[in-house]
């Protein structure tokens, strides 16, 4: 029998107060999809970056293709053929895409021939060899374009070319779907498929358990650290995935009864907003959502629902219209000042946004109103009442480790999802604004986010839900907007908001 290209035997991996990684053994066949399952925090990251050397185990070994291999850095795995696209994409913006994949391998060429170890970095070879590769495995990647001015989905192919172009045989993709479209998600299939059609094998970490079936050879689910299972998909369904994850059933349908919508709480009124590019992004929009009920922004990511949601969170300035608050004109207000008038937002990036990582978990559930009372009595912060209301938030929303003077930005992303979550919905907010609030997340802790917003919802806070999932949006709005290049093409009611008829408004297409 051959050997395993790759094996993982017994890692175990300690960190301060966490068992991350439990006696784990992880196989991987050439040519197969091996996806990797688990919670927020249950250790699948771990034990993908002791296989890139960015972590060093306690305890265990690997081997490839039969062969004990030890690894103190990135350059060891790479050495053996192992690549790894990291959720947070890991490129220089302003780099044009060759110079982003040579980046650490770089080639000079002498400038004169009689001038030795003198030269300019060699452009040609590598742009000739990044197009052989994006040909061969259907990239669609052009090697003199700025980073900075690519599509999420294209910076990703360009993360897989940095990895094939060193020789990467194994490839380990982290959360790899978590910021395309379905469109892009479907382009990622086939480019995985055509990659193990040449001979090579791939890991992927994902929450998202159709994708799983869709794409896999083998599953194997991580559950507190130990991997508790591995199937195939045509022994399995979304279901027993779910409870193999949790370690109980997991309801994976929102359940919610018919909305009571009151007053208006958010008036958008010829909204104009421009990006960074000068460009109006936000081109004359025009909604409001109203207390007790949820209105969901569809639209492929990059039709101007940042900058929607920016304007309204205080992030960015509007050129023109109008944003009401309760009655209250908020139009040009600070992050602050909006805050104060009844708003819980919850960002679409967390890293920057969300939290501040270097601060604690009780600094960080506090951060909204940390100058208000019972946290702070004029200059002087009551640190037991930080420290007590952090504790209430993290038992409630179970956030992991359950420590509050943990650093925040050591929580994995579903937990620093939960925290922001915890303390934006627990500030008594009129008016709640969601940005892709289960990004990333486990299927757990999405069942969990979806009842507290329906829950919010019931209680009679408005939602405005910005989602590039669309089953999120088909599972939790009362009506549906579609944004298209800066605009609403239309607003559905839930009855009415039929797939095949977001589908076609989302490309940009006449529904009628």
């Amino acid at each position: 029998m051959e050997p395993y290209l790759l094996e993982a035997c017994e890692i175990t991996k300690q960190f301060p107060g966490v068992l991350a990684n439990d006696r784990v053994n992880f196989s991987l066949k050439l040519g197969e999809i091996h996806v990797l399952l688990g919670e927020n925090g249950a250790g699948k990251t771990t034990l993908m970056n002791i296989l890139y050397g960015l972590e060093i185990p306690d305890h265990g070994e690997i081997k490839i293709n039969g062969t004990l291999v030890s690894f103190t850095s990135p350059k060891d795995a790479i050495a053996q053929g192992i690549g790894m696209v990291h959720q947070h994409f890991m490129l220089v913006p302003v780099f044009t895409v060759a110079e982003n994949i040579i980046l650490g391998v770089e080639e000079t060429q002498p400038k004169f021939a009689w001038l030795r170890g003198l030269g300019v970095l060699d452009r040609t070879r590598p742009e000739q060899r990044i197009r052989e590769l994006a040909a061969q495995f259907s990239l669609e990647v052009e090697p003199r374009s700025r980073v900075g001015d690519l599509p999420v989905g294209i910076q990703q192919k360009v993360e897989i070319i940095k990895a094939l172009y060193r020789g990467a045989r194994i490839l380990i993709l982290d959360e790899p779907t978590a910021v395309l479209t379905p469109q892009e998600v479907e382009e990622l299939f086939q480019v995985i498929r055509r990659l193990t059609a040449q001979g090579m094998a791939v890991v992927m970490i994902t929450h998202k358990l159709k994708e799983v079936l869709a794409v896999a050879d083998r599953i194997s689910v991580m559950h507190q650290g130990q991997l508790v299972g591995t199937v195939a998909p045509k022994d399995t369904s979304e279901a027993d995935l779910a409870e193999m994850m949790v370690g109980r059933k997991v309801i994976l349908q929102v359940e919610k009864s018919p909305a009571q919508p009151g007053e208006v709480v958010l008036a958008v009124a010829g909204l104009v907003v421009s990006n960074g590019q000068h460009h109006r992004a936000v081109d004359g929009i025009s909604l409001e959502v109203r207390a007790g009920e949820i209105l969901g922004i569809a639209g492929v990511q990059g039709n101007g629902q940042t900058e929607l949601v920016e304007a309204i969170a205080g992030l960015r300035s509007p050129s023109h219209g109008q944003i009401s608050i309760l009655g209250r004109d908020v139009s040009g207000a600070t992050p602050r000042q909006i805050t104060e008038t009844g708003v819980g937002h919850i960002p679409e990036d967390r890293e920057k946004h969300g939290l501040v990582k270097n601060y604690s978990l009780a600094d960080n559930a506090s951060l909204c109103n940390y100058y208000q009372l019972p946290y702070a009595e004029g200059l002087i912060r009551q640190m037991h009442a930080i420290d007590q209301h952090a504790t209430q938030l993290i038992q409630e929303f179970d956030v992991r480790p359950a420590n509050p003077q943990a650093k925040a930005g050591n929580l994995s992303g579903g937990n620093k999802q939960k925290l922001i979550i915890a303390r934006e919905m627990s500030r008594g907010a009129r008016l709640l604004v969601a940005a892709q609030p289960t990004r990333g997340v486990d299927v757990g802790s999405i069942e969990f986010i979806h009842s507290r917003i329906v829950a919010a919802r019931d209680q009679g806070v408005g939602v405005l839900l910005i989602s590039a999932e669309l089953d999120e949006i088909l599972a939790l709005a009362d009506r549906v907007a579609v944004m298209f290049k800066g605009k609403i093409l239309a607003t559905l009611s839930i009855t009415e908001a039929t797939r095949e008829r977001l589908g076609k408004l989302m490309a940009g297409l006449d529904d009628h």
